[in-house]
């Protein structure tokens, strides 16, 4: 049986690790074919737009899309597409494990841990954000839903009952902002109270991150609001050596994004240097996603297995090696 999943291959490296993950999936024997769509910079000089129409629609036909990372401005421009994506789909989970791999520059060894982020409210809204004629005061709405609050911890709790986790931690600032923040822990503390087998932990989110990088092996999986998830996410990922080991999946009731949550990387765009695995991870993420956990394990397995045997790997990760030659190095060892 064959899978039709939606690729965006996305801006700056994102086509070159986007063509060494998909070399590997089909060397996987994954069972998958690809509708590509275009999203970013390259859609908008292509359609006219930055995230077309007709890749909204293949999104909702094949309900999983595996993506590439897509140009987003600081400070101005454009509003960011990911973003548009998790609203536009009711994304509401954000997904980032970080694992232990070796011969990386981390700190730590044994990391094992998963942040799950509310992905579609929170200070991300797009509401209320306006800055006064004379530029002189700036005003953003941060709006947190009972609703919203729910679904997303109890999809922790429910990721880790799957995955014989022992242990949720919700992370909040309820002690200061009592009201957004407040909601969201009264509902996890409710939530929490379905899953005695669960170990249920609350940490206000500066703690958090003392204590993330102090003992991260206490953690287990977190759950956040969405602008601490999206900071808390990519301090976990330096725990195990960087964005560039770092998959995100996007879970809705409809469809399902995976992706590489690093950036663009425009200064070594085209030269065969990026480092893939992020995505090559996402891609397991999806695998698990849609079944296929025996595919997931053997891709997981020979990343590993590669990167112990130093064998390829890119500069990032001490090695010479070009992007599709550390992606052949891995399928080698499918």
């Amino acid at each position: 049986m064959t899978q039709t999943i939606t690729v965006i291959r996305g801006d700056g490296i994102g086509p070159e690790i986007m063509d060494a993950t998909l070399f590997i999936l089909d060397k996987l024997g994954a069972g998958l074919q690809y509708e590509e769509a275009d999203a970013g910079v390259a859609a908008l000089e292509k359609h006219g737009d930055l995230m077309p129409k007709v890749t909204l629609d293949s999104i909702a036909k094949n309900k999983v899309a595996l993506k590439s990372p897509l140009t987003t401005p600081v400070g101005g421009g454009f509003t960011s597409i990911n973003v548009s994506l998790r609203r536009h789909f009711d994304l509401y989970a954000n997904v980032r494990p970080v694992v232990s791999f070796p011969n990386t520059k981390s700190r730590y060894e044994n990391i094992d841990m998963i942040t799950v982020r509310e992905n579609t409210e929170g200070a991300y809204i797009s509401e209320g954000q306006e800055v006064s004629a004379d530029g002189e005061t700036a005003v953003s709405i941060t709006r947190v839903t009972r609703k919203g609050s729910e679904r997303v911890v109890r999809y922790a709790f429910e990721l880790a009952k799957a995955n014989g986790r022992k242990k949720v931690t919700a992370v909040h600032k309820a002690n200061i902002i009592k009201s957004t923040s407040g909601l969201f822990l009264k509902v996890a503390r409710e939530v929490a109270a379905d899953y005695p087998e669960i170990e249920f932990q609350e940490m206000i989110v500066d703690n958090a991150c003392m204590q993330l990088v102090m003992r991260p092996e206490q953690f287990d999986v977190v759950v956040t609001t969405n602008l601490f998830g999206d900071i808390l996410s990519d301090l976990c990922a330096g725990l195990v050596g960087g964005l560039g080991l770092a998959p995100g999946a996007n879970i809705g009731k409809d469809a399902a994004i995976f992706e590489a949550v690093h950036g663009t990387a425009p200064d070594i765009a085209g030269q065969g240097k990026a480092n893939p695995v992020a995505l090559l991870l996402a891609a397991v993420q999806m695998l698990e996603h849609l079944g296929q956990q025996d595919n997931a394990e053997r891709l997981r397995k020979a990343i590993v297995a590669t990167m112990d045997a130093k064998d390829s790997l890119t500069g990032d990760l001490g090695g010479t090696g070009s992007t599709m030659e550390f992606a052949k190095a891995i399928a080698s060892r499918l």
